[in-house]
């Protein structure tokens, strides 16, 4: 039994099987990893998700890491939940994502999808009941398991819960798209929890306005009031899932400063940033680092780069735009067509301004942190301008790791906005002629100023490291009567 215990959809370590037929066992990291690795191991749980064929295999033979309890879920249940619902409708929602006049369509395919939605997160309500010591910690992570804690706060009143969004939480108004019921099991799921988390208290207060606006979801709650606690928070009244209170409150996930300087000056960064280096000349440097999510508006940027070349033609042959752009969910349609639009945009643009000796954009579309964190190092600029993005940690990472000092271009969608607004050029992101003109003003800076904004960033991005966030999470829970 344990009593720290954390649920989320993809675990700490990854099974693959050898060409001998043995399975190797992969570790991954990340702020869960690095917050969890402040608590005993003998005391804690990740309970998570076996992704592949490999993770089915390890659970079938009995193989495992110790702290970890992975889920053999039944591989079409799994697929509806996690691409049917989760990064279909939930992320399209939180994200603000739809084509309004084709989607989204709740029919009864929709209806059939929710039920597997409904059965993964019964799954990960039965193991954490089953694994829980008395009075334990449950920390259930992200918008795959809304229903976990209603449903944990059933079997097992006497945990203390809570679970953290790290997306954006949908606006009032986009979620009355959804049909009511599937709207009141939604929130009937997440107020099953002690606290509830969110980057940025923007998004907080998003959840309590759906709340608010409903005239008595699900019979779960009765009202809202200050706590008046540091972290500005919100407690909400609630009956039908458990006695108690649900607190809503804003944890802005930070980064760790010292880990990831030491990451980015290893010598195989080293090397990429001279090879780098050789491909852009004394150039300058716009550089961009993303997945290709929708949300991440990688064709808004190439277009604001295309209109700065073409209203300051001075920067031709001056500037390099250098984007990272990881392919995401390509068993998305939707995914692969974007993906594919990033690809051929930045072709037009280079076929447009390019010449023999110089490339305006360079685009990589391998998943090579190597590269980013050497592309971090060289950047002039850094843009990030998401439509709407949880926290956005590109944004903190560059001024951290920058070798010389950046000129930050955020996004007022990024939830990293809330804490860095005073020293990054802000835009619109949908606006794309401001959006070129931030990119003018960031690379006519003046060195000192960029500097002096970037130590700035740098503090402010590594206030709330990963380790830090969860114990406060973690302690947040505990203080629960």
């Amino acid at each position: 039994m344990a009593s720290v215990l954390v649920a989320s959809n993809r675990g700490p370590v990854s099974y693959v099987r050898g060409e001998d037929g043995e399975l190797d066992a992969r570790r991954g990291g990340g702020g869960l990893v690095s917050g969890l690795s402040a608590v005993s191991s003998q005391d804690s749980l990740w309970v998570c998700a076996a992704l592949g064929e490999g993770d089915r295999e390890a659970v079938r033979r009995g193989i495992g890491e110790p702290g970890v309890r992975m889920l053999d879920i039944d591989p079409e249940v799994y697929a509806d939940a996690y691409n049917g619902v989760a990064n279909s409708v939930l992320w399209f929602l939180h994200h603000h994502l739809y084509d309004i006049p084709r989607e989204p369509v709740f029919d009864a395919e929709f209806r059939r999808l929710w039920e597997s939605y409904r059965a993964y997160n019964r799954a990960f309500a039965e193991a954490l009941a089953a694994e829980a010591d008395d009075g334990a910690a449950v920390l259930v992570q992200d918008y795959h398991m809304a229903l976990v804690p209603g449903m944990l706060r059933e079997l097992r009143p006497d945990l203390r819960i809570g679970h953290f969004t790290h997306t954006p939480w949908v606006s009032p108004e986009y979620l009355r798209m959804v049909p009511d019921d599937i709207v009141e099991e939604l929130l009937w799921g997440m107020l099953g929890a002690d606290e509830l988390g969110f980057h940025t208290w923007g998004w907080a207060s998003a959840f309590i306005s759906c709340c608010s606006q409903r005239d008595d979801p699900t019979g779960t709650a009765q009202g809202v009031r200050p706590s008046g606690d540091p972290w500005h928070g919100v407690e909400w009244r609630r009956h039908g899932v458990g006695k108690g209170r649900t607190r809503v409150r804003a944890y802005p996930l930070g980064v760790d400063g010292d880990e990831l300087r030491a990451l980015a000056h290893r010598p195989e960064v080293d090397e990429a940033l001279a090879r780098l280096r050789a491909e852009v000349g004394e150039r300058r440097t716009i550089v961009r680092v993303d997945r290709t999510e929708l949300s991440k508006n990688i064709l808004r940027g190439l277009l604001a780069y295309r209109e700065l070349l073409t209203v300051h033609p001075e920067w031709r042959d001056r500037v390099v735009h250098l984007a990272s752009a990881y392919p995401s969910r390509q068993d998305l349609e939707s995914y692969r067509a974007y993906t594919a639009s990033v690809a051929d945009l930045a072709a037009e643009i280079n076929a447009e301004f390019g010449t023999a000796d110089w490339q305006p954009v360079i685009v990589s579309v391998e998943d090579d942190f190597t590269r980013s964190l050497a592309a971090y190092r060289l950047a002039d600029v850094a843009l990030v301008n998401p439509v709407r993005d949880g926290m956005n940690l590109v944004a903190k990472e560059i001024p951290v790791v920058s070798d010389a000092g950046c000129a930050l271009v955020l996004s007022t969608g990024a939830g990293a906005y809330e804490e860095l607004r005073e020293d990054v050029l802000a835009v619109n992101p949908f606006d794309v002629s401001e959006t070129a003109a931030a990119l003018h003003t960031a690379l006519t800076m003046p060195l000192s100023e960029r500097a002096d904004r970037t130590k700035r960033l740098a503090a402010t991005a590594t206030a709330l490291p990963p380790q830090r966030w969860f114990l406060n999470q973690l302690d947040a829970l505990r203080e629960q009567s």
